[in-house]
């Protein structure tokens, strides 16, 4: 397995269109409201956006997609909404994982999942064995997932692979143990719903991330509003410490190589 060095370290591969593009999806509960519908009509439909996007990445050659759809957090909603939300889990796994392999796609889920129903990590174990050959696109579901969470399960076995090394550890010591070491840093983060915080989600990946977050609730999220956070993304300078001077001059000796 490859694992993707630091953007602190190493300056990553740049393309028009972002390689890895993570997602945090909300709004389903208001989209639902507005509608007077219950909550979970709305999550319902929030799958379909997922469906959606995995069409528009596959398309636009984005080679590794993470949704955040459930947040180490979230076990604080109202447990009638927990429960139903477990629930659509399963139906999702159930339904989606035959489509997802026959367009190529891997499915990964990265998270604490030891608290999930055994079921249920009876069903994620399968769809990942099952699309583990995939390559088109890699599909990350960040469920029951937390960035602190992460970092500190990282540096729990970190401590326990290399304890001769205790004080004297570098980033490239810690990265092979974090949940997405399969998985280059994301190039664009995309919030929807009108928040503007990363909620605790990948907080080491998205060191050097570019953000875009937008009103639009998560439903209602389509490919058009995909192109709309790629152009944004297009018109980003990514520095990752240089100066712009420096980045012209790269550009230029890159287009003469």
């Amino acid at each position: 397995m490859s694992i993707f060095k630091s953007s602190t370290r190493e300056i990553p591969r740049a393309a028009a269109v972002p390689r890895h593009i993570a997602i945090i999806m909300d709004g389903n509960g208001r989209w639902a409201k507005k509608r007077f519908l219950p909550r979970f009509a709305g999550h319902t439909k929030g799958v379909e956006s997922v469906r959606d996007m995995v069409r528009a990445c596959l398309e636009k050659g984005v080679e590794y997609l993470t949704l955040f759809a459930f947040s180490s957090e979230n076990w604080r909603r109202p447990q009638d909404e927990v429960s139903l939300l477990m629930q659509l889990f399963v139906k999702a796994l159930q339904q989606e994982v035959e489509r997802l392999h026959s367009n190529g796609v891997r499915l990964r889920i990265v998270g604490d999942l030891s608290r999930f129903d055994p079921a249920l990590q009876q069903l994620i174990r399968q769809g990942e064995e099952r699309t583990a050959g995939n390559e088109r696109l890699t599909l990350t579901i960040a469920a029951n997932y937390g960035g602190r969470w992460d970092i500190l399960q990282a540096a729990n076995r970190l401590a326990q692979a290399c304890p001769d090394k205790l004080g004297q550890w570098q980033e490239e010591d810690l990265a092979p143990f974090l949940a997405m070491a399969y998985a280059p840093e994301p190039d664009l983060f995309i919030r929807t719903g009108g928040e503007q915080r990363i909620s605790n989600f990948l907080l080491w990946q998205l060191a050097y991330s570019e953000f875009y977050f937008t009103d639009t609730l998560w439903p209602e999220f389509d490919t058009a509003a995909l192109e709309a956070a790629i152009a944004s993304y297009q018109q980003r300078e990514r520095r990752f410490g240089r100066t712009s001077e420096q980045l012209a001059s790269d550009t230029k000796g890159n287009s003469h190589a």
